[in-house]
């Protein structure tokens, strides 16, 4: 288990973004209520419901909103939305995951399809990105919660592969099946994660330069603006040079 991966899972969401806001509350607001419908509403007996609410609240998103979400999973005849990943390659040989919920898979499938030849890239079948990534859990920890080495110790006790700390905070990998037992065991230490959930992590990255990113970023805002996508990511990682000329 290392102490520092060089890995970056790169996922982008907007929920820092205020007029982004609304848009990721509705998107919370349906995978509160996904979870609630699969799992039950008792967030102590469903991870996926638990790691929503966290996500949700992390959002800033009103505890009255959480609740709606979570009654609206127990209303008979309500909408069914199903869980459908999409896989493909953005230019450069960039995979990409796209993971949706939706009550209409006709019009996701259309609109992703869309957006990835729209932006140069190609949606492929089931498959054809997935084995290039991992299916594993992370929870994450803002920085103050405990010092690199505390942290390091309590995630090795706790069942954790790999422990990642910066000045962001401190990002800790698990098998996706222990995740539940690992978040728990960090709770107890630390208090409320600032997340933990399932990811796809990519066993390899693929640097890109300024050009490519600035396309790559573009394609990944359009999708997360489609109401259907929950999460998108891809193999690619950006240099601290890269970084600082796109955010300049």
């Amino acid at each position: 288990m290392a102490g520092h991966s060089k890995f970056k899972n790169i996922q982008f969401r907007k929920g820092a973004q205020d007029k982004k806001r609304s848009k990721i509350f509705s998107k919370l607001s349906k995978e509160i209520t996904v979870a609630a419908k699969l799992g039950g509403p008792d967030p102590d007996a469903n991870p996926r419901l638990r790691s929503a609410i966290q996500t949700a609240r992390r959002q800033s998103m009103p505890k009255d909103n959480i609740d709606r979400a979570i009654k609206k999973s127990q209303d008979a005849g309500g909408e069914s939305y199903e869980d459908i990943r999409y896989e493909g390659f953005a230019p450069g040989g960039i995979g990409v995951i796209v993971d949706t919920l939706t009550d209409n898979r006709n019009r996701t499938a259309g609109e992703v399809r869309s957006a990835f030849t729209k932006y140069g890239g190609n949606l492929g079948e089931n498959g054809s990105v997935a084995f290039m990534f991992d299916r594993v859990g992370e929870v994450s920890f803002d920085a103050d919660v405990a010092s690199a080495d505390d942290m390091f110790e309590a995630a090795l006790e706790a069942g954790a592969e790999d422990c990642e700390t910066s000045d962001e905070g401190h990002e800790l990998i698990c098998p996706g099946d222990d995740l539940h037992d690992v978040a728990k065991a960090l709770e107890a230490k630390f208090g409320e994660p600032r997340s933990a959930k399932l990811i796809w992590k990519p066993q390899n990255t693929i640097d890109v330069d300024l050009e490519t990113s600035e396309k790559l970023l573009k394609f990944i805002d359009a999708l997360e603006d489609n109401d259907d996508v929950q999460e998108v990511t891809a193999n690619f990682e950006m240099s601290d040079e890269v970084l600082e000329k796109l955010s300049a």
